[in-house]
Formats: structure tokens, sequence, C-alpha cells
């Protein structure tokens, strides 16, 4: 039995609300049970010095902690004066995730920044954050596009996130903290809607587990990303 009574292959309770903040171009407050974040995106009509001219947009993130998201406060990172490697790592696969799935030529030179906020933790903050900042990146897109491209937005499909572990021995799908903190060994896996494979973090937390384990895992995140998928189209549907 899992410690929130769920069936191996059970989400938690998923909450994708639109249209969040007032001011930004495009927000979603995902919820992944008590796991609580606010993904906004921006639009600059700008890029990075890097790409100037080179008729392609960026999208980036960044990502953060609320200091008492968690059981403990933490300090702010701006106080420390640096961002952990941790924080670095996870805003780097929230851009890498979303670049994925947008045409940035088709965009031009613009920047999207999405900024995720951990509001509250309890296992799978990445996840949350990826799943939600789709949801923002299309309602920024479908903003600009009325301002003057016309049509769709330009994303080539849904991507989304969800992780799977091993617990006692058995694979299970979307790990809260109890089980993240417990788990044998677990994984992040970062699909689109068509089932592509964008990005796999896995990890043995003790001894090495078995290929056909892993396999066990991505059929799981590959149901977990199914219904995540369809959240989000309800959610973009809830705007109309």
């Amino acid at each position: 039995m899992r410690p929130s009574g769920r069936a191996v292959d059970s989400l938690r309770s998923i909450v994708l609300e639109p249209g969040y903040s007032k001011h930004a171009e495009g927000s979603c407050m995902a919820r992944f049970g008590d796991t609580h974040v606010l993904c906004t995106a921006s639009i600059e009509e700008r890029v990075p010095g890097w790409m100037r001219g080179g008729g392609k947009g960026w999208v980036t993130a960044e990502y953060g902690m609320l200091p008492r998201s968690t059981h403990t406060r933490t300090d702010r990172e701006a106080a420390r004066g640096r961002q952990s490697g941790r924080t670095q790592e996870i805003q780097r696969l929230i851009g890498r995730s979303l670049r994925s799935v947008t045409d940035l030529k088709k965009i031009g030179e613009i920047q999207i920044r999405l900024d995720c906020d951990v509001i509250q933790a309890d296992g799978g903050t990445r996840t949350a954050a990826i799943t939600g900042s789709w949801v923002a990146l299309y309602q920024a897109l479908a903003r600009f596009e009325k301002l003057g491209l016309g049509g769709l937005p330009p994303l080539t499909d849904h991507v989304a996130a969800v992780s799977c572990g091993l617990c006692d021995g058995v694979a299970v799908l979307d790990l809260d903290y109890a089980e993240d903190s417990t788990a044998q060994a677990d994984a992040n896996f970062v699909l689109t809607g068509t089932g592509g494979i964008v990005e796999i973090q896995g990890t043995a937390e003790t001894s090495p587990f078995a290929q056909a384990q892993f396999m066990e895992l991505l059929a799981l995140a590959q149901k977990g990303i199914t219904e995540l998928v369809a959240l989000q189209k309800a959610a973009l549907a809830s705007l109309r």
C-alpha cells in the first residue's frame, strides 16, 4: 500500500489552473497533490546577444523555491548571493523541455521567460513546473499570435513530465515526498504528447535496477503523460 493509498499507476490529484496571474502573458498554477508551482510566461521582444540577427527566438526558464515551501525554512537564494547547483540544473531542464516543442524560427527574435516558483513542495516540483509551464507558454504564444502573427501558437506538440520510482521493489507513478525520500530508484520522464522522449533522469538510490524494471517505469510514465496532456488540453479549453 502506498502512503497516499493510491494505486501504483495513479497520479496524485492534478489541477492545472490557467490564467492564474493577472499581469503575465501566460500563467498556470500547477497543483500535483500538495506540490504547488506557479508558472508564468513573459514575452520580451529581444533575444540574448549571442542570438541577435539569427532570425530565431528563445525560450528560457528560472526556478525557485519559496522559503517555507518545505518543512523548514530555507534562505532565499538571492540572499545567499548565488543559485544552488540543483536550481540551475532544474531550470535548464525546464528550458530544454519547452524549447523541444517550440518552433523557434517561427516566433522570430523574441524571448519567452518562464518563471517557476514553488509555493509548496511535496515531491515532483520539476515535473509540475514543466507540465504547468507548457500551459503558460501556450497562452503567451497565443496572445502574441493575436497581436500580429496570426494562426495557431507555434508549438509542435505538448510536453509534460512525471516521476516514477521503485518503492519496496514495486514500480509506482508520480512520487510524493514520502515515497521519493525512501525509493530504491527514481526517475523523471519528460515526454511529448505523441510519445517522443525529451529527457529521462534516472537514479538508483541503493542498488542498480534491471532493464525490465526500467521498462516498467517507462510504461507508467507514458500512461501518466497521456493523462497530463489531457489535463493540459482541458485547462486551455476552460479559457475559451
